[in-house]
């Protein structure tokens, strides 16, 4: 099913951050990269229907977002989880992931059934009683995304999930990542800065600099653009500073 982002403008304060932005989001993992403030959270919560766009068109999973109504199917089939998040000091992992699930809509008598089977995918099931305030970072961003993919959504939005993981952290949230994926056959939108987490797990990449999409392709076909590795950086590090450096020297001349 679509999900895009067409012609869209959106910001704050009279401050444009996506500025006539167009991207087709393909199936499987898509990494999106961008320094800090390149308007990454912002395209994520146009998508995640957090956020209304001053002109342009937005579809999520085939329900173009032109009223009440097609937010509300659009909901149904997407989770989404910020950047940060919290919940109630009592909230257990499986409470949490109920909460979550009710609130995107799926029906009281298989909420139970959907929260174990999300806290099973992301190896919780053990402690799926145990207050998150108890978990450690690694486990609650694992409940985190247990609760975005209560239910098999058809799309995933992930803002910047490994931040203040520890490297092991990160490598098991790669490989869980690449997994749910296949289980659930969502397209997964990974916002992040970190180049490696991209070139670990994602089958498509699209860069934002300047509020706008300056490159999509493959992870190879963005590491062509950087050339050779040299002792301290990557092909695809090269390749995300060049497509990047090419946006701001058009915008400087």
């Amino acid at each position: 099913m679509l999900t895009a982002l067409e012609s869209v403008t959106v910001g704050y304060d009279r401050r444009p951050v996506l500025n006539d932005l167009s991207l087709s989001i393909p199936g499987g993992i898509v990494g999106l990269l961008g320094a800090n403030g390149a308007g990454k959270t912002t395209l994520l919560r146009l998508l995640a229907t957090q956020l209304r766009p001053v002109s342009g068109r937005v579809t999520v999973a085939g329900h173009r977002l032109v009223n009440r109504r097609a937010v509300r199917a659009a909901r149904r089939e997407l989770g989404f989880l910020p950047q940060s998040w919290g919940c109630h000091r009592s909230f257990t992992a499986r409470d949490f992931v109920i909460y979550c699930g009710a609130l995107r809509g799926i029906r009281s008598r298989a909420l139970t059934g959907e929260a174990d089977t999300a806290l099973a995918s992301v190896d919780l099931h053990d402690i799926a009683d145990v207050q998150l305030r108890k978990l450690s970072g690694g486990q609650r961003q694992r409940a985190g995304i247990a609760a975005t993919i209560v239910g098999k959504p058809s799309v995933v939005l992930l803002d910047e999930p490994t931040v203040g993981l520890d490297p092991e952290q990160r490598m098991e949230f790669r490989r869980l990542m690449v997994r749910l994926c296949e289980e659930i056959g969502a397209t997964i939108l990974l916002s992040t800065h970190l180049v490696e987490d991209i070139t670990q797990m994602a089958s498509h990449v699209a860069v934002i600099e300047a509020g706008d999409v300056c490159f999509t392709g493959t992870p190879h076909e963005l590491a062509s653009h950087g050339g050779s590795a040299s002792d301290i950086d990557t092909p695809m590090e090269r390749g995300y500073l060049a497509v990047r450096g090419r946006v701001k020297e058009t915008t400087a001349s």
